[in-house]
């Protein structure tokens, strides 16, 4: 059968059950619109749950002087000013809320003696400002959500698809979506599923670097296989590196930021090479290189820099301990009972795997992939009176495919060039609040449902994802998907994370180019009709491939350094070329770039310094709201009227970098 039947109500389907498509689906069930939840695992073990920091919201309970404003600013600012201020005003205003209501939802968070929520500091703020559930805040908020889903699953308004594969979207003849393509990962049976809009709620593409703080299913597949299918891609080449991840052969694993938020310091000896313990090195020969440069902010400068700082001790100066890329971070001075009660998750992940104790050792630490600040570009409806956003419009979190949305890691709105952490979890559930009251009003203004279309429509995408996945069963070429993978994911990590040059990027584009067309002679070993892994595994491959080429497109191309993108050959950020969003677009020969002006009206661009107090230097400057709406989604679903095309930068005729090959940069 080619469609699954549906109510004749309209329908919705939200994929991914982390905390943006739970967010998203129980704010469209409350308005009693039906929700089809698809996730690639059960929703409890999505990538949510290994959020360990917090959650960031200007509560002020410490009587710091925290505001809303204070949480924008910092947020543009640790962004390098890369965000639309618009959506980062709503996010900030919003968040004491969201934790609010989180707290009602019976979240256990931290309190103080005096039984408030208690509030830490993380990277990039003076302010206590992340609410935190010991260092397992992730699991703790997708419970609660999760429990709130399962009133609506029992109510009939939300029913569960768990262990299925978002393969792509069906488009009506005048571009809209109207349903999806998806893959029962058990079964192997494909399907189509109709609906009057979909919501994209799918994470990050950490999985295109191999080796990275996410989880394995973290592959950017849909947001791929989207983009390949007309929706616009934004920003792709701004990668967070985190700086603390703990070394892994498998896998990395994080470490906190809270751990340098409850007192941690990061180290290495003043003695290139030094053969003691960390424990049995005093105090005077010891390099606390964060504190001494940025004395404003020390060990909680944002993630970028302290990032690009540890890799220069290492792989530039040679002073990693024991002469290898690591450095310590140190939890040996704090209280033994307070850390436990705060960092015990984490502390637990530590000894687990490295088999000491952070408690009386310096831990050893190096940065990892970790987060993508890029991804599908969604609209926003600026409101004139707020400066922040028309709530309830379906043009915010809109992708240019009308119809589809798009919420958390898989979108790029909310983060600029550079992601403060503990602002993730929030983006999630801002982002999810957001999209359901706009959803809703999109789907019940619409004068056609999905279940008017004709069921050709659906056959024939169901036609089309079943010959793709005949073909690549029935492929016997002599490639190994999982080298291939593991070859992509090596070359990525040389060239494409915490310091970038053109030669060295346009190598890797070429090595990408090579493995799309290795990837189409590899040899499927495993044929079996019942949950095999391999199939879906090279279908993600080819996914991860199209990615791999917008996030090098996109880093050849922005000649400059802003935020998480650092190229020594270019080390100033230059707003006059490059205060712009990149978008790529899907072409069969590669990714073509365009250039969007980024709305600035709130707070004027100004340099960022972080050796000193935020406004030193430079004045904070708040504009008054323009009365205007900028950057949404026209109705035929293109990009509006602030939207701006210009020429790509790597036609600028820059001199190719003539520095020798910079050691591998093995996260």
């Amino acid at each position: 059968m080619a469609t699954v039947a549906t109510n004749t109500k309209p329908k919705v389907i939200v994929v991914g059950g982390g905390l943006g498509g739970l967010m998203t689906s129980v704010k469209i069930a409350e308005a009693g619109v039906p929700v089809d939840l698809f996730s690639f695992v059960p929703v409890k073990r999505s990538h949510s749950v290994c959020a360990q920091g917090g959650i960031n919201g200007a509560v002020n309970t410490k009587g710091e002087g925290d505001s809303p404003y204070e949480h924008l600013d910092d947020t543009v600012y640790g962004g390098d000013f890369l965000a639309n201020q618009p959506p980062v005003k709503h996010m900030a205003d919003n968040a004491p809320g969201i934790i609010n209501l989180l707290d009602r939802m019976g979240v256990m968070f931290n309190r103080t003696g005096e039984g408030l929520l208690d509030f830490r500091r993380f990277g990039g703020t003076k302010h206590h400002r992340t609410a935190y559930a010991g260092a397992t805040t992730g699991q703790q908020l997708l419970y609660a959500l999760d429990e709130q889903a399962r009133r609506h699953e029992v109510a009939g308004e939300i029913t569960k698809h768990e262990f299925w594969e978002f393969l792509g979207i069906v488009k009506d003849d005048d571009g809209v979506c109207k349903g999806i393509v998806a893959q029962d990962l058990r079964t192997m049976k494909i399907e189509t599923f109709r609906a009057d809009a979909v919501v994209l709620a799918t994470g990050g593409p950490g999985i295109v670097y191999n080796r990275s703080t996410n989880s394995v299913m973290n592959t950017g597949t849909a947001a791929a296989a989207v983009y390949q299918q007309g929706a616009r891609y934004a920003n792709g080449e701004f990668i967070q590196v985190h700086p603390t991840a703990i070394p892994g052969q498998d896998k990395l694993r994080l470490m906190s930021e809270s751990a340098r938020g409850e007192g941690g310091r990061v180290w290495v000896p003043r003695k290139p090479g030094d053969p003691r313990r960390g424990e049995d090195i005093p105090e005077s020969e010891r390099l606390y290189f964060l504190e001494e440069k940025y004395p404003a902010y020390g060990n909680l400068v944002p993630r970028d820099i302290a990032t690009r700082e540890i890799f220069a001790k290492c792989v530039d100066e040679k002073m990693g301990v024991w002469g290898q890329n690591q450095v310590y971070l140190d939890l040996t001075h704090l209280d033994k009972k307070l850390i436990d009660i705060k960092l015990g998750g984490i502390l637990e992940i530590y000894e687990k795997f490295i088999g000491e104790d952070p408690r009386t050792t310096p831990m050893r630490i190096f940065p990892g992939v970790h987060y993508s600040m890029g991804g599908l570009w969604v609209g926003f409806v600026k409101d004139g009176n707020t400066g922040g956003l028309v709530e309830g419009d379906p043009r915010n979190q809109m992708t240019n495919i009308k119809g589809l949305y798009a919420v958390g890691e898989c979108e790029y709105q909310y983060h600029g060039a550079n992601r403060l952490g503990a602002n993730s979890l929030l983006s999630c559930l801002t982002g999810g609040q957001l999209t359901g009251p706009g959803v809703v009003n999109y789907v019940k203004h619409l004068s056609k449902s999905a279940d008017d279309l004709p069921s050709s429509l659906y056959e024939t995408a169901l036609s089309d994802q079943n010959r793709k996945y005949e073909t690549l069963a029935k492929s016997t070429g002599g490639e190994n998907p999982y080298k291939l993978h593991e070859e992509l994911g090596d070359i990525m990590t040389d060239n494409v994370t915490v310091v970038r040059h053109n030669d060295r990027l346009k190598v890797t584009e070429t090595k990408i180019q090579e493995l799309q067309e290795r990837v189409h002679n590899v040899s499927i070993a495993d044929t079996s009709s019942w949950t095999n892994q391999l199939i879906p595994f090279t279908r993600q491959l080819n996914n991860m491939l199209h990615l791999a080429r917008v996030i090098v497109a996109g880093a050849l191309a922005r000649d400059e350094s802003r935020g998480a993108h650092y190229k020594p050959d270019f080390p100033n950020r230059d707003d006059e070329r490059f205060l712009k969003t990149t978008i790529a677009e899907f072409t069969p020969s590669g990714p073509r770039l365009s250039y969007e002006e980024v709305d600035t009206t709130l707070i004027k661009p100004r340099l960022r310094n972080y050796a000193a107090e935020k406004n030193e230097g430079d004045a904070v400057e708040e504009k008054q709201p323009e009365k205007i709406v900028v950057n949404t989604t026209t109705a035929n679903g293109t990009n509006g009227a602030n939207g701006t095309e210009a020429k790509a930068a790597g036609d600028s005729g820059d001199a190719l970098s003539t520095r020798p090959p910079a050691a591998r940069q093995d996260l």
